[in-house]
């Protein structure tokens, strides 16, 4: 009864401190307790029933059960090419961690010159110099304990020059995407492309020989149609299948089970149904995903309400079906001619990622690069903003992570 009695008080006495001490400036002034009440039934044991490959590494399903319950309080904050794209192409750490003094959470990176038809995987080839990178990059993050997360843009199968539809002869775009899927005339081009990109994240390994799991988001942002796998290239059920296709030839044909599976279009709908309208089905997804800068696009608090909306739809259909909801690319780029929006990380991206009780486990900001950028350096007029922001209750950069590839004991 004693033993009893005093762990009652020191568990008091902890929060009374938890309280006192708190140092976030957040309207909410929520306490975050760890581990949180969960509200699914997912646990330790049966997440692989959760998880398009029940077959996944042990790695891999530990990234899907920490992401899911790192969305209980936090929301990892990452940047596409954060280790090799800096703001006037000053070198060195991340533009984050320049800022923050801390690695990002999250590292984006792409299969798009990896997969390039000129990629002859030779030593002075410069597409194979960039795969070497991006391997390299991949394998030092995950050391970090960082998530790795690859997008892919593909280029048409007729030239292979381009993935902007607009680049594209009109015939080229009414036909190149339906091409690709099982008798179409390029699905063996397609196969040889995804034998490339298995080839890739098979070889992708830790220290002890373990397979690195990574996120992959094929065909984002298929709303729109400024890609050539857009809406207006494609029906609905071929796009399905063209997902459906790839996720089977990955897992079941190349026996590639290091992936997790994001379905991300852009920020064009306002209700799940339209959400889902061309959603392969959750035995091919993972992350529930979406892109959006239009809404933080000068819009102010108007357009932060109208993405938080947006994730709410995601984050809600995550909870339902035991899904990662995520904010799969964001940003809005600041050169010499676009000045920076006043507390548009503190107040109008984290407005967005936590109003209405929403849970989404990561951020990715679009790459930095010589003439402009996403993510403020230390050096710049909004570097406070965003340094605000990542110390926010709801943020995390690496260190706020847990070991995000063991499953918790």
């Amino acid at each position: 009864m004693k033993k009893s009695l005093l762990k009652i008080i020191a568990l008091s006495f902890s929060i009374l401190i938890l309280v006192g001490c708190s140092s976030d400036n957040d309207s909410n002034n929520e306490i975050i307790v760890d581990p949180p009440t969960q509200d699914d039934p997912l646990t330790t044991s049966n997440v692989a029933t959760y998880m398009v490959d029940p077959s996944a590494t042990n790695e891999t399903k530990a990234l899907f059960y920490n992401l899911k319950r790192l969305a209980q309080t936090k929301t990892a904050i990452g940047q596409q090419d954060a280790f090799n794209g800096f703001y006037q192409d000053v070198g060195g750490d991340s533009d984050i961690k320049k800022n923050t003094g801390i690695d990002p959470a999250v590292l984006g990176s792409d299969f798009m010159f990896i997969t390039d038809k000129n990629n002859n995987e030779q030593s002075n080839n410069w597409f194979y110099q960039q795969e070497q990178k991006i391997v390299a990059d991949t394998k030092a993050a995950y050391a970090k304990g960082i998530i790795n997360t690859f997008s892919w843009h593909l280029r048409e199968p007729n030239k292979e020059e381009s993935f902007y539809a607009a680049d594209m002869t009109s015939e080229q775009k009414s036909t190149a995407f339906r091409s690709i899927l099982p008798g179409g005339v390029n699905n063996e081009w397609y196969k040889k492309k995804l034998d490339k990109v298995a080839k890739v994240i098979l070889n992708l390994k830790g220290a002890n020989g373990e397979l690195i799991p990574v996120i992959f988001r094929p065909f984002h942002e298929f709303d729109g149609s400024w890609f050539w796998w857009g809406a207006d290239f494609c029906t609905a059920d071929e796009y399905k299948k063209a997902y459906q296709f790839t996720v089977d030839y990955l897992k079941n044909t190349k026996g590639v089970h290091n992936i997790l599976y994001a379905f991300s279009p852009d920020n064009s709908y306002t209700t799940e149904t339209n959400y889902l309208s061309r959603y392969p089905g959750d035995k091919y997804v993972d992350i529930i995903g979406m892109d959006n800068y239009g809404d933080f696009n000068n819009q102010g608090q108007t357009g932060s309400d109208k993405a938080n909306a947006k994730l709410k739809i995601l984050s809600d259909y995550a909870k339902a079906k035991v899904k990662i909801a995520a904010l799969t690319e964001t940003g809005y780029r600041v050169t010499n001619t676009t000045p920076a929006i006043t507390d548009w990380f503190s107040t109008l991206l984290y407005n967005a990622l936590t109003k209405n009780d929403i849970q989404i486990s990561y951020v990715m900001f679009w790459n930095n690069n010589s003439d402009g950028y996403y993510v403020p350096n230390g050096t710049v007029s909004n570097a406070t903003d965003f340094k605000t922001y990542s110390l926010k209750t709801k943020s995390a950069l690496v260190n706020s992570l847990p070991k995000i590839y063991e499953m918790p004991k």
